[in-house]
């Protein structure tokens, strides 16, 4: 059993939360609204689950998932996270997010610029090319058939292992991408982005990726 700390409950964050605690893990779970507005969605999750800040959330956890609009990065908590695999599942949506000029031109990453925000962290891009509805449907035991596969991406060994695991454990195989200045290669708009496939044709699909997109 691990304590995860959940920034952000949107739907991303919410079918983790689910999904964790099916597993028999502990969540508290933030948003940007404040703990009292996620009392219904506690109160579905059972006792296994608590409405936090942002910042409680961040010291409560042992791992954190930050999925909270690529625009709000900044506003993740650093001090709490300092030594603690962070999970990253952000992507860039320019028509939310605004344009950021290092990510058209290639120049950064999502999950970059918050390992940039967190240097202290171990960030691990995951769950970022997965419907939310997904995350709880389509995962297999380990050796099924065609089993669905996700890709992950990690300066820290460590942090690649954790997610690696995760994903097994929520059925899934997995694709290490490297460090995460390869981690455009599941970004939006990418030939592996939010498909069903297995894990050879994710690596097929990682490898056929575009560096940049067309404006």
């Amino acid at each position: 059993m691990t304590e995860y700390g959940i920034i952000g409950a949107g739907h991303i964050g919410t079918a983790l939360a689910r999904t964790l605690i099916e597993h028999g893990h502990t969540v508290t779970i933030a948003n940007s609204r404040g703990p009292e507005t996620l009392a219904d969605l506690v109160a579905e999750l059972g006792p296994k689950a608590v409405a936090a800040t942002a910042e409680e959330a961040a010291e409560a956890g042992d791992v954190v998932i930050v999925t909270v609009p690529l625009k709000n990065y900044t506003a993740v908590p650093v001090a709490p996270l300092v030594g603690k695999i962070v999970i990253d599942t952000n992507n860039y949506y320019w028509e939310r997010d605004g344009r950021i000029a290092a990510l058209d031109e290639g120049r950064t990453t999502v999950s970059s610029m918050l390992q940039e925000h967190l240097p202290e962290s171990k960030v691990v891009k995951g769950f970022n090319h997965i419907m939310a509805a997904d995350i709880q449907t389509t995962g297999s035991p380990a050796g099924t058939a065609d089993r669905r596969a996700l890709a992950t991406s990690s300066d820290f060994p460590e942090a690649t292992a954790l997610v690696v695991a995760l994903y097994d454990e929520f059925g899934f195989d997995t694709v290490d991408v490297g460090p995460l200045s390869e981690s455009w290669r599941v970004e939006r708009d990418r030939p592996a982005y939010v498909i069903r496939q297995n894990k050879a044709e994710l690596e097929a699909n990682l490898a056929k990726a575009p560096r940049t997109l067309e404006a």
